[in-house]
This record gives structure tokens, sequence and C-alpha cells, in this order.
């Protein structure tokens, strides 16, 4: 499973669960069920990056969250 954070929400127009990693510019997946959007973007999240490496690009860490920033987006 990724450390990366994702952002889920959902298509009207493609009737599909979109995920987009913010990390990442660029990295997103859709999927039919929130766990299928999610399993997809573990594989582009790894395809990301292995990009990113051939290009000879930095590659991002993971955003930490602190417990403070997690009560504050619920």
């Amino acid at each position: 499973m990724s450390k990366y954070s994702m952002v889920m929400s959902w298509s009207e127009e493609d009737q599909a669960y979109i995920v987009s990693v913010p990390e990442l510019p660029g990295c997103m997946a859709d999927g039919k069920t929130p766990t299928e959007a999610v399993e997809n973007v573990e594989i582009i999240i790894q395809e990301w990056i292995e990009t990113a490496l051939e290009d000879g690009e930095k590659i991002p860490e993971p955003r930490l969250f602190s417990d403070r920033e997690m009560l504050k987006q619920s």
C-alpha cells in the first residue's frame, strides 16, 4: 500500500470514482468502486515513479500528516 495521500471523488460524467495523488502531479486513476479506484491508482503510482526515475526526475516524498492536521480535515 502506498504512503502517498489520495483524494477520492465521484465523477457523474464518467460514472466512476476518481482518485488523485496530490504529491505526484498528474497521477490519477478511476474505478467503478472505491476499492477498485484505489487498487488502480496504486498501479499508476508505481508507473509514475518508474517513469520519473527513467527521466531522471526527483521523486516527491509522501506528505506526513500530523494528528492535528488529520483532525482539521475531518
